[in-house]
């Protein structure tokens, strides 16, 4: 995720960053302007058509299609924007969820021993739900600190059991009443509830045909702008038409990012982060 100061105006303007849209959208902003030119060069040059043609009044088309863009863009981004906020969220609720379950054990056990395994075994679960979610660069987090788990299992409910099955010792030992399990299940079952809605929002995209029909929208809404403007603005539609391309495609190429929040893009959640913080953390408590 990008740290950046939202008050710095200059630096947003003039700054382009490896995560801006202008970047993939460049080549295909350039194919845009060559077709322009070409449409308004047949249109003026050719056809000699003028102010009086009938292809004039398509601009009123565009006119009242480019209301209804603007509303699904502002739906898909919003939907993007939701998803991305939601796993916000859930990771920040693993963040507290991991504090309240390190505080109880730290008052509950007296035993170091004890202590050093869940200082492990907490932050641990972040780490392995940070990979789990498709994250590359934690590929030796499966083995880290000693905990070993089987490849092509869930990695996060092994860490999950893992954790239960050390709570559930220690009141078999006689090291917490029942009571004291009772508090800590809660604690280790929200762990697999926060994986499950993070895996919901990582597995299930915007429906394809709404994702399909909003860039034929925008490519056939784009592609007929010169076919009208050209008698209004001349040869200054092609760089209109370039910089309207750029606004709408932008759009979505930015909810198409921000709506899977769990992978390595610039705009993707810190989870790993995040993680190490828990870890930080769960040692300063046990």
């Amino acid at each position: 995720m990008i740290s950046y100061n939202p008050k710095d105006w200059f630096t947003f303007i003039f700054r382009f960053h490896k995560a801006d849209t202008f970047r993939t959208l460049f080549p295909l902003m350039l194919g845009l302007g060559a077709y322009s030119f070409g449409v308004a060069y047949i249109e003026t040059e050719v056809l000699q058509l003028n102010k009086s043609s009938r292809l004039l009044n398509i601009t009123t088309m565009h006119g009242m299609l480019g209301f209804v863009i603007s509303l699904l863009l502002v739906f898909r981004t919003n939907t993007a924007y939701d998803r991305w906020w939601e796993g916000r969220k859930m990771w920040g609720l693993l963040v507290n969820n991991s504090r309240n379950l390190a505080i109880k054990l730290s008052v509950m056990l007296t035993e170091e021993s004890d202590r050093a395994k869940f200082r492990s075994l907490i932050p641990h679960f972040a780490f392995v739900l940070h990979r789990h979610l498709g994250n590359p660069d934690t590929a030796s987090a499966l083995n880290e600190d000693g905990i070993r788990l089987q490849p092509g299992k869930h990695a996060p409910n092994q860490v999950a059991m893992t954790l239960f099955g050390e709570i559930n010792q220690l009141y078999k030992d006689g090291k917490i009443t029942g009571d004291q399990l009772i508090i800590l299940n809660s604690e280790v079952r929200s762990f697999t509830d926060i994986c499950g809605a993070c895996e919901r929002i990582k597995n299930t995209p915007i429906p394809y045909s709404y994702s399909a029909f909003i860039k034929k929208f925008i490519f056939f809404y784009v592609m007929t702008l010169p076919l009208g403007w050209v008698f209004q603005l001349g040869y200054y539609v092609i760089p209109a038409v370039m910089f309207i391309l750029y606004v709408l495609a932008s759009l979505e190429l930015i909810a198409e990012e921000i709506e899977d929040p769990f992978g390595s893009d610039a705009n993707d959640l810190p989870t790993r982060q995040m993680a190490t913080n828990i870890r930080k953390h769960v040692e300063e408590v046990l």
